[in-house]
């Protein structure tokens, strides 16, 4: 146990190779330890049947950081987009559909009034969305914190919602904590629009349409394009683990070593600082600094242990609501299915079942009871209609994120996963008929697969939910938002800690500016 300037990151989740490609370019050595035999954690493609691969978990891009894909030259490592700035499209199962884009309609029926309503609606929110967009690279201030750094911290959120003007500031007030549904309400009359841009605020969630934190939510979904993300909503070449292996790539050509197949079993203590890393296979690894990419609950409570915790940061870490609601469903298919009066190209865009809100909301009335929803939300991708890699000539892969799927042992039973994945493919067939006969194999993942496959405790996405009690410097609790844990040496830098989950990598980006900053503290 020697090699005390070494720096450890356990997972080589997209946001721990962002942390080891900063620390790697400011000349620290960096190992990256990942159990899997693959980098990119829950942002992977693999095969799930033979010939047919797809996009593990997130499967579109539309949070990527412009600022690290560029300082980190991820085009030159790889990195390439099969099909950029994906439109909306809000099916209906007679074929009235409506096909979405940023604030404008481009195809289908809306009354005049619902098309100002949304360029007025989507700008708002884009608007609102730039606000916490801006706080994606800020270290949130310290609850409590006197020093002049926090009070600056502090000062520019306030300063950033200041800037909206005063009308704009109330309205950002008013509605930032509160439902969706009820934004919906006042705005717009058509159910099916109302339907899709509610699916937006719940996608990945524990929350329904009338669930208070449902705008926040939604803006945190918008965030990412506010601030600067090119390309909009995007299919990377190859899928998600093409973001990841770009990512690798960079933090091996700044000069971090990336093992897989390395499961860490704890961290390693010497007092009350961090010594190093376990592996499951018993070896033992030194380090200054380790930073984990897992989730809060797995890092501080499994891998350090509660028993080197203070009682009361035990229990806050413990309350940190991380159970996740969504399922993954892929289908290999033997052609391209047919959605009711859609045009083929319309195919390659993102597809979404839901209907209105209240079908939403009635989707996750089953779920608070542990059950999965009979007639669920989606939103789908055939992602091989642009990149041909993914799937045998002329056959194709279906991608679709499914709401809502609770982490619940009740859920998680052959017979609930059976009638789930039947229910879910009944509901795909009214809107495409024959679809059933294309189906060559089958995958559904629920929370529960999520947990095990890929370690995420509650298999929860993004590590926990974003709710004004668990955002900013609320993130994952207080005491632990600015990345360094209450172990000396010990650091967060995943979707746990601000600003929160999706393939951004600003967490990443900002745990490694926490530890070069401590280093120079020190």
């Amino acid at each position: 146990m020697t090699d005390r300037n070494r720096i450890i990151i356990v997972g080589a989740g997209h946001n721990g190779l962002v942390c080891a490609a900063y620390l790697a370019r400011a000349r620290r050595e960096v190992l990256v330890l990942e159990a899997s035999d693959r980098v990119g954690g829950a942002a992977i493609t693999r095969e799930f049947a033979p010939g047919f691969r797809v996009s593990a978990c997130a499967h579109i891009c539309y949070q990527l950081d412009a600022g690290i894909s560029r300082e980190l030259k991820l085009g030159a490592h790889g990195l390439k987009t099969a099909h950029a700035n994906l439109r909306t499209v809000a099916l209906a199962t007679e074929g009235d559909h409506l096909v979405l884009h940023g604030g404008r309609l481009e195809a289908g029926l809306l009354p005049d009034k619902d098309r100002a309503a949304l360029a007025d609606y989507h700008d708002r929110m884009l608007r609102f969305a730039r606000v916490l967009g801006k706080q994606h690279n800020r270290r949130p201030p310290r609850i409590g914190g006197g020093g002049r750094s926090e009070l600056i911290a502090a000062a520019m959120l306030g300063l950033d919602i200041r800037r909206l003007g005063r009308d704009p500031m109330r309205e950002f007030m008013r509605i930032a904590g509160i439902n969706i549904f009820d934004v919906l309400e006042e705005t717009f009359e058509t159910p099916l629009l109302k339907g899709a841009l509610a699916l937006d605020a719940v996608l990945g969630t524990n929350l329904g349409p009338r669930s208070n934190n449902s705008v926040l939510t939604m803006l945190h979904r918008l965030s990412g394009q506010a601030t600067g993300v090119t390309g909009g909503l995007s299919l990377p070449a190859g899928g998600m683990g093409a973001v990841s292996e770009a990512l690798a790539a960079a933090a091996r050509a700044g000069g971090a070593t990336v093992r897989t197949g390395s499961p860490v079993a704890s961290i390693t203590l010497e007092g009350d600082r961090v010594s190093g890393v376990e592996l499951e296979s018993g070896e033992k690894l030194a380090a200054g600094t380790v930073i984990s990419n897992a989730d809060p609950a797995r890092t501080l409570l499994q891998l350090v242990g509660a028993r080197h915790l203070e009682t009361g940061f035990v229990h806050r870490i413990r309350n940190f609501r991380s159970k996740g609601m969504a399922a993954k469903l892929h289908l290999a298919l033997d052609g391209l299915p047919g959605f009711a009066r859609l045009a083929a190209q319309r195919a390659g865009d993102r597809l979404v079942i839901a209907p209105d809100p209240v079908y939403i909301d009635r989707a996750f009335d089953h779920a608070k009871y542990g059950q999965c929803s009979p007639d669920p939300a989606l939103e789908i991708t055939i992602p091989s209609i642009h990149d041909r890699t993914l799937a045998p000539a002329g056959r194709h892969v279906l991608s679709a994120i499914v709401q809502y799927a609770p982490f619940d042992p009740r859920a998680s039973t052959d017979a609930a996963r059976a009638e789930f994945l039947e229910r879910t493919l009944g509901l795909l067939e009214r809107y495409a008929p024959g679809l059933r006969r294309q189906v060559v194999a089958s995958e559904l993942l629920l929370p529960a697969d999520i947990e095990r496959e890929f370690r995420i405790t509650g298999g929860h996405w993004h590590h926990g939910e974003l709710a004004l009690d668990q955002i900013l410097m609320l993130r994952p609790v207080p005491g632990a938002a600015q990345y360094a844990m209450p172990v000396d040496g010990l650091y967060l830098c995943g979707a746990g800690c601000h600003p929160g989950g999706g393939v951004m990598g600003a967490a990443g980006r900002n745990a490694a500016h926490a530890v070069l900053g401590g280093e120079r503290a020190a």
